[in-house]
This record gives structure tokens, sequence and C-alpha cells, in this order.
């Protein structure tokens, strides 16, 4: 197990001590605790993702094997990964002790991935559909009673919060998030260490994710809760308590890049963002329309 280093100076402690102890928890990385439950909040799935590989019941069968108490489906701007789990389910029964919780990544127009976990009861059409600001995302969502938080937060520059001009500009847009992912499987260990020392300075709780695409990567990360969590609810209750106990993992092999080759592929991906939120404007339009957001 790659456990996060700890820092030479003591990490600034938040005015909440619980969450600076659960912050820190995440940061030294897994503390063993009885009774302590592993969650992979942090999952993506073919049936979803384009850039995924294994079938949503294929992944919640191996994280159930390798001892985990359930996942979260991520995917891209995409409930339809979750959406076969409930076909599954319905079909089959699921997997006994097992639960698989609804969320998504979320392209932003201006502040890369962020997660999104919305109560049970609420769906919103406008989460499928790419290139809402970060800021109007915020807003709607915590006006449903969903929370939020920024994915890999210093990962790829193109695809990270903390690495945008949005939140260069708006420091103070830390404030509106619920959580941080501080440990994600696909990111180098000084990226994950910057995310958990950026959650203890803010007070934030932590979750980890193995951000897997396809199976080599399964089982990699966890988030540790004490209490099951059994829908979504659930979870949104536990971060708003503050009652998330740790997150770690074992990142992967880091992919050498040059900085030609990431300077190529971020500016390409920006052209490609924005030209899909553009393209994309009247169905989101639509979507906050239905959901009362714009008039």
């Amino acid at each position: 197990m790659n456990s996060l280093e700890i820092p030479d100076k003591p990490l600034p402690e938040p005015k909440n001590v619980v969450q600076y102890r659960l912050a820190k928890a995440s940061r030294y990385g897994f503390i063993e605790r009885d009774g302590s439950l592993k969650y992979d909040f942090h999952c993506h799935t073919r049936n979803g993702s384009l850039d995924a590989r294994v079938d949503v019941l294929e992944y919640a069968r191996l994280l159930k094997e390798k001892g985990f108490a359930g996942m979260m489906v991520t995917d891209h701007n995409s409930y339809r990964g979750y959406r076969e789990w409930l076909a599954v389910r319905e079909e089959t029964g699921g997997l006994e002790d097992f639960v698989v919780l609804r969320g998504i990544e979320y392209d932003t127009l201006d502040a890369g991935h962020i997660l999104v976990v919305m109560p049970d009861e609420v769906e919103l059409q406008v989460l499928e559909v790419r290139g809402l600001p970060v800021r109007r995302l915020t807003g709607i969502v915590h006006r449903c009673g969903g929370i939020l938080g920024p994915a890999h937060p210093y990962g790829a520059k193109f695809l990270s919060a903390m690495c945008s001009k949005r939140l260069e500009r708006e420091p103070d847009l830390i404030h509106e998030f619920d959580f941080v992912e501080a440990f994600n499987t696909c990111e180098r260990p000084e990226s994950n260490r910057k995310a958990a020392h950026l959650a203890a300075r803010h007070g934030k709780v932590c979750f980890g994710g193995s951000d897997s695409h396809k199976v080599d990567y399964i089982g990699m990360a966890y988030t540790e809760i004490r209490e099951p969590v059994t829908c979504a609810n659930d979870l949104i209750r536990l971060v708003k308590e503050g009652r998330i106990d740790g997150c770690g993992g074992t990142e992967r092999e880091p992919k050498e890049r040059t900085p030609l080759w990431a300077a190529t592929i971020g500016a390409g991906w920006r052209i490609y963002n924005r030209g899909v939120a553009a393209a994309r404007c009247h169905a989101r339009k639509l979507g906050l329309r239905e959901a009362g957001f714009y008039g």
C-alpha cells in the first residue's frame, strides 16, 4: 500500500476539529478500525462511459470479492451505468450485502470534473448535459439537497478544479464544495498529497476512489465509513455530519508524458469541451427549465 506521506509541518487545523481528524486520517492513509466498511466512490462502467471497459455488474462483483461494501457509479455526464444496475437488480436481485449508489462525474465548463451525488428521489436531466459553469452547478445541486466535490483536484490541468483559471480567479469557490476527492488511484502521489492537504486546510471530508475504467485498477482505492450506507441519502447525511472516517489506496504506475504531449492534449480538450458545451446549449436550457432553474 502506498500511504500518503506525513508532511514536515503539521497540517493547519480548521475550526471543525472533527473534520480535521477525518482529513488527517485520509492524508496519512488507511487506518484499520473494527467494523469499518470500504466503498469505492469513483467508478466508471462501459454502460455509461465511452472510455470504460467494465460492465457495472462485473465491477460490483469484483469489488465485493475484494471485501468492499459498495460502490458509487460515477460515469461521465451520464446515469446510464446506474440505470443498467437497476435493470440488473430488478432481474437478478443484485448482490447480497453490497450497495451500488448513483453518482455522476460532471464536466463543467470552467473547473474540470466534479463528482455529484443527488438525493435518491431527485432526478435532474441537466446533470446529463455537460457544460454548466461550476458556480451554477453548485447552486443547482445544493438547492436540490445534493452534495458535490472536485474529482482529482490537482490532476491534469484541463480536468481538475484546483488547476483551473476559475478557481484561481475565485478561490472562494472551494467553500461551495462538500467534500474533496483526496485519493485517486489514477493520480500521482504528489497530486493526492495536495488534495488531502486541501481538504485539511478547508475542513472538508475526504473521498477515495479508484477512477477505474478497466479491470486492472478496480479495488485500488477506497473510502472508509463505519456506518453502513444503504442509499445516496445515507451518504449525503454522513458527509454533512462529517462522518466519513478516511480514505486511501494504491496509485497505479504513472504514465510518462512529455510536456509537449500534455500541452497538446490540454489545448485539444479545452476546445472539445467548450465546443460540446456550446453544441448542447439548447439541451442544457431545456434541462434547466424542466428543473425550474431557467426562466
